[in-house]
């Protein structure tokens, strides 16, 4: 740190030493005059005090000022709070930056009441932008990232929700499956059916596909897995739904599913599970033997 950055850093930090509760309450008020934030008041003056004091004592640590706020682990972790409080509270992640940028005007405020010199307030006014620039793009990036992550929560419980692992009979269980069959689908209906072979001790596994649209060499791929997998749970698998549509693609393709027992119809396939594990019938309510 040279002596000029050295300089400019014990000025903004005697500011907000000196100054703290002035550049509080003017922060404070930009944001309400500025961004749609749905806090009141005190809640934003708490949070402008907190901020205010971990500021300078960034400025005052032997971080650069490329990175000093992502350096600098609990202003980072403030800045990134700030963000989240916003977004629980609705508010956009523009207003959270233009919330944040705010705090540029307050304390260029404060720095011009000690001193008009210009050529000092010029440095003094680049530093600020470069940190709070930082920490703005900090507080975007932190509220992007948390709705991937509920976005992301919220997809794998709509394919949980369209994956259903209902119990057909006893130690049967059947997978009905509607729509497009990819990987991350997949992965959901193995892990479900899986859980549920091991809680309800199930011999036999029924997939039907007869919602899926089409079969080409992925979605064969995707159901082998499958198959493989519930085999490795010691249970048997059959593929249901499979309509001359199907079969015949399947054939063109050169699709091999000789190893995979396969019925025309769900009611085929359970009623070839009850004859496989020996219990009575659901259509005549007699016992098969095995």
């Amino acid at each position: 740190m040279n002596a000029s950055d050295a300089a400019v850093r014990d000025r903004l930090t005697t500011a907000i030493r000196e100054r703290g509760d002035e550049i509080a309450d003017r922060w404070v008020q930009l944001q309400q005059e500025r961004a749609a934030i749905g806090m009141d008041e005190g809640e934003l003056r708490e949070e402008a005090d907190a901020l205010l004091v971990l500021l300078g004592g960034a400025l005052n640590s032997d971080y650069g000022m490329e990175n000093v706020v992502d350096a600098h682990h609990e202003l980072r972790d403030a800045v990134m709070e700030l963000s989240l409080r916003r977004e629980r509270s609705g508010a956009t992640p523009t207003a959270t930056s233009l919330a944040i940028l705010a705090l540029k005007d307050a304390l260029l405020e404060a720095v011009e009441r000690d001193n008009h010199d210009p050529r000092e307030l010029f440095p003094a006014a680049l530093t600020i932008n470069r940190l709070l620039d930082e920490a703005a793009a900090l507080s975007f990036n932190a509220y992007v990232e948390r709705r991937e992550e509920i976005i992301q929560r919220q997809s794998r419980q709509l394919l949980e929700l369209s994956t259903p692992v209902v119990h057909l009979w006893k130690r049967i269980l059947a997978v009905p499956l509607i729509g497009t069959l990819d990987t991350a689908r997949t992965q959901v209906v193995m892990e479900n059916l899986l859980q549920a072979i091991q809680t309800h001790d199930a011999r036999v596994a029924i997939i039907d596909i007869t919602g899926v649209p089409t079969v080409d060499t992925a979605v064969a791929q995707h159901l082998m897995q499958t198959v493989n997998a519930v085999r490795l749970m010691g249970a048997d698998c059959f593929i249901s739904g499979v309509r001359p549509s199907i079969a015949q693609t399947i054939a063109q393709l050169g699709i091999d599913l000789s190893t995979i027992l396969t019925r025309a119809t769900l009611a085929d396939a359970l009623a070839a599970a009850v004859d496989m594990t020996g219990q009575d019938s659901p259509a005549t309510g007699t016992t098969t033997n095995r």
